[in-house]
């Protein structure tokens, strides 16, 4: 059995929806703190639990040979108000997970961190023996989840598969700059604030392919293999906003807030080496445009049928 970790929220039920289509037995933990109880997959077990709390994690684990920890609080501009909350459910829930699953003798982990570990990279595309210096509250929790994960693996002999996502798009999120122009939007027609210049430009990757992607890192049987994920191109804020107005159908002002970053610890430019994962056999299906543009319609479709 797999125990995945934030299985109700966005990229956790997508994995578990590929992890039961593959036909494995799931069982999903998750507070419901950002995930969402009609995103969990029917034909997995579910349990609501918090990974801050050992017995939780310790029923969780039962019967479990393999962990994919998704879980972890998904806005990254939270840090600059509440480093606490991004501490306890990255890092602390991390520590807690890898110490029942060593008690319970559980020894494979796929864990999902990000490319705010790297911080501001000076090499892009950025490639995975870069150094990692994080800038955000976010990326150094994440950095420190990896860092937990190979000292346990390292000392207990554990294996894990990080992988380092760039900007994932589509179905069910609810956070990022996409959804937050479509609530703007849908708000005032009129007048979009855009965080920072606009000239902010990062990679972003189709949910669908993300999940492909972490599937083919498996066939890699190091003791600790880490990957990144993204795309061979990158966007701007300012053509997402054009892409977002364009499917929405209006033509509002663009109102930017200036500075070169959208808020404290925001890296603006990001492009992440993907050559690695690319020797296994995998590449994206689409571009960052085509994600935005898909994942646009994703979302304001599923704006029309909450309202």
């Amino acid at each position: 059995m797999i125990l995945l970790t934030g299985g109700a929220g966005f990229i956790g039920s997508h994995l578990a929806d590929k992890l039961v289509e593959m036909g494995e037995r799931v069982r999903i933990i998750d507070n419901l703190s950002s995930g969402k109880l009609e995103y969990v997959n029917k034909n997995a077990e579910f349990i609501k639990g918090d990974l801050r709390n050992p017995k939780d994690v310790r029923e969780a684990l039962r019967g479990v040979e393999e962990v994919w920890h998704i879980a972890a609080n998904p806005e990254v501009r939270l840090g600059e108000k509440d480093p606490k909350t991004i501490y306890e459910n990255n890092l602390l829930a991390t520590y807690i997970l890898l110490e029942e699953m060593r008690k319970a003798g559980i020894e494979r982990i796929i864990f999902t961190s990000t490319s705010t570990v790297y911080g501001e990279a000076e090499v892009i595309p950025t490639p995975e023996d870069y150094k990692t210096i994080p800038i955000s509250i976010y990326g150094a929790t994440k950095l420190g989840c990896e860092a937990l994960i190979s000292s346990y693996c390292h000392t207990f002999d554990m294996q894990a598969w990080i992988y380092r996502f760039a900007n994932v798009i589509g179905k069910r999120s609810t956070h990022g700059v996409i959804y937050d122009f479509i609530q703007k939007l849908k708000k005032n027609p009129n007048e979009l604030e855009i965080l920072g210049d606009g000239n902010q430009t990062k990679s972003y990757i189709y949910i669908s392919d993300c999940v492909e992607g972490i599937i083919y890192g498996l066939k890699a049987d190091e003791q600790l293999n880490i990957f990144n994920l993204g795309n061979e191109d990158w966007i701007s804020v300012k053509r997402i906003a054009e892409i977002v107005c364009e499917e929405l159908g209006v033509s509002p002002k663009f109102k930017f807030t200036g500075g070169k970053r959208g808020w404290k610890g925001d890296v603006p430019l990001m492009l992440l080496s993907i050559e690695k994962i690319k020797k296994l056999g995998w590449k994206p299906k689409y571009s960052s445009e085509e994600a935005v543009r898909m994942a646009t319609r994703d979302l304001i479709e599923e704006s029309v049928l909450k309202s």
